[in-house]
């Protein structure tokens, strides 16, 4: 369905930093930071829309 082009360390960046905004988010620190749902779900997919709009990508390319 989607393109895969989030690699290895760019999906941990994601994790960490979407997991945070949640936690900070449940914590009472501001409902913006439910804005950490985007980062993680972009590493859970392994695929990120902006990535695809400007043609980058940060995981290695399979050759067929």
């Amino acid at each position: 369905m989607f393109t895969k082009n989030v690699g290895g360390i760019d999906k941990v960046l994601r994790m960490v930093i979407g997991l945070a905004l949640i936690t900070g988010a449940l914590m009472g620190y501001g409902t913006w930071m439910w804005i950490g749902i985007i980062p993680l779900a972009t590493a859970l997919l392994g695929s990120c829309p902006l990535y695809t709009v400007f043609g980058m990508r940060t995981c290695p390319q399979h050759r067929k």
